[in-house]
C-alpha cells in the first residue's frame, strides 16, 4: 500500500510541474554570431508569463558553453558594465525582455564556433523548478540605427 501511494503521489507531482511550464512562453529566442575565435556570446528572447504569479528565471544551460550566466548592463557613475545576477523577474501578466544592452544570457567558452544559421539549444530555468527548452538560431546583430540629432554639424 505505501508504495501504491508512493507511486502515486509521484505521479501527481510530476503531472502538477508543466502546469506552472505552461503559464510561460519564450518567443524571439536569437544568439550573437560572434568571429570564430570569440568564445563568448549573448543569447536573448522574450519570456511572456500569463500566469497569475509572480516567477523568477533563475538559471539557463547550453551544451555549447562551458558556463551559461544570466547577466545585466548596469550605469556604473556612466560607465556600462555588465554584472551577473541571480535571477531575473518574469511578473504575472507581464514579460521579461532580454535584449543587448540590459538583461541577457551570457554563453561564456563555447566549445565550437557558432555560425549564421546554427540552432543553439537552451534550457531555462524557473524558481518553482520547472524548465523550458528552447532553441535559439544563431544571428548577426543588426546594425545599429545612426541617430543624427545627436551629431554636431
Amino acid at each position: 500500500m505505501r508504495l501504491l501511494f508512493a507511486l502515486l503521489a509521484s505521479g501527481l507531482t510530476a503531472l502538477a510541474a508543466p502546469a506552472f511550464a505552461a503559464d510561460l512562453s519564450v518567443s524571439n529566442p536569437t544568439v550573437r554570431a560572434v568571429p570564430p575565435t570569440q568564445k563568448v556570446t549573448g543569447a536573448f528572447l522574450t519570456i511572456k508569463n500569463a500566469g497569475s504569479a509572480d516567477r523568477k528565471l533563475v538559471a539557463a544551460e547550453s551544451p555549447v558553453a562551458d558556463t551559461v550566466e544570466l547577466h545585466n548592463h548596469i550605469n556604473d557613475n556612466g560607465v556600462m558594465k555588465m554584472r551577473p545576477v541571480k535571477e531575473i523577474d518574469v511578473k504575472a501578466g507581464g514579460e521579461a525582455v532580454l535584449k543587448p544592452g540590459s538583461y541577457h544570457i551570457m554563453l561564456i567558452g563555447l566549445k565550437q564556433p557558432l555560425k549564421e544559421g546554427d540552432q543553439v539549444p537552451l534550457t531555462l530555468k524557473f524558481d518553482d523548478g520547472t524548465a523550458l527548452k528552447v532553441e535559439a538560431p544563431v544571428q548577426r546583430p543588426a546594425p545599429a540605427a545612426m541617430d543624427h540629432g545627436n551629431m554636431k554639424h
